[in-house]
């Protein structure tokens, strides 16, 4: 689809780079010839990841630990990132959700949502415009969304208030940092399925009939975000500037992708908020 080379001497920094979404946009960059770096908390994971990208094809990948939702780790973070060279492109993919009833939510199950989400990803977007702008360097962001940026989402409240408010960024930034050279760009995937978020947003007890009320009848393929992705961080997109792309098969001109929510049992929420405390338990 894209020339060899499209994307050679441009360096990425991916947050949430590890694996599902953040790994196959990744990998794909690699494969066009960019440098990257991977970030996110577990350390492990990133160095799997990246010794599968540099076996496989050959990429130059670094790894970068780091907790974005911590502002002054971010600066430290690009830092040492910028000690080599300057990024060319932030990608801002990290982030979390899951379903509740949003009267049961606590504070810190919002902050949990609220600050990958959206703190961590203005920090990074702050952090990479400001070295770009004081050395004079061309800089593309591109922040992975969601379609409840159009339509709001039930039951999915601070993760459709965080998107939402990082489109807003998307937009304000595109105006004030584009004389700068910057451009500030976002997708708005529907269902594309990972592990991490088919765990959070998909239970067992939600089925699989969500797929058939996409107007296409299926998920959207890894690749096919991926390739979205590198044709709008690359020289070819110049002039796209402040837009969000959907990528949704058009599910979003049908629902939201909560309504069957609106079905649940009082026992049924009771299960899932059980799993979610367990599942919180297990990874401690």
């Amino acid at each position: 689809m894209f020339e060899k080379g499209l994307l050679a001497k441009k360096r990425i920094l991916i947050t949430g780079g590890g694996s599902g979404l953040g790994a196959a946009m990744g990998g794909r960059f690699a494969e066009l010839g960019a440098e990257l770096i991977i970030c996110g908390r577990r350390e492990g994971l990133l160095e799997e990841t990246a010794a599968k990208f540099r076996s496989e094809l050959g990429a130059k990948v670094s790894i970068a630990r780091c907790d974005i939702r911590d502002g002054a780790a971010v600066e430290a973070m690009m830092d040492q990132v910028w000690q080599e060279a300057p990024i060319d492109v932030l990608v801002n993919n990290a982030a979390a959700t899951f379903i509740a009833q949003s009267e049961h939510l606590s504070f810190r199950a919002a902050d949990a949502i609220l600050a990958p989400t959206l703190h961590g990803t203005m920090y990074c977007t702050l952090a990479a415009g400001r070295r770009w702008i004081e050395g004079k360097h061309k800089g593309v962001v591109l922040s992975i969304l969601s379609t409840s940026t159009i339509t709001g989402r039930a039951f999915t409240v601070p993760s459709s208030m965080a998107k939402t408010a990082v489109l807003a960024m998307t937009k304000s930034l595109a105006v004030e940092w584009g004389p700068k050279g910057i451009r500030t760009v976002a997708i708005a995937p529907g269902a594309f399925p990972t592990p991490g978020a088919t765990g959070q947003l998909r239970p067992e007890a939600r089925g699989e009939t969500w797929s058939h009320r996409n107007p296409l009848g299926r998920a959207g393929e890894h690749s096919e975000l991926a390739n979205l992705a590198t044709f709008l961080i690359s020289d070819q997109a110049g002039y796209i500037n402040g837009e969000m792309v959907v990528q949704d098969g058009g599910s979003h001109l049908r629902s939201s992708g909560a309504e069957d929510l609106l079905q649940w049992t009082d026992a049924q929420w009771e299960s899932q908020r059980a799993a979610r405390t367990k599942a919180r338990a297990d990874r401690r």
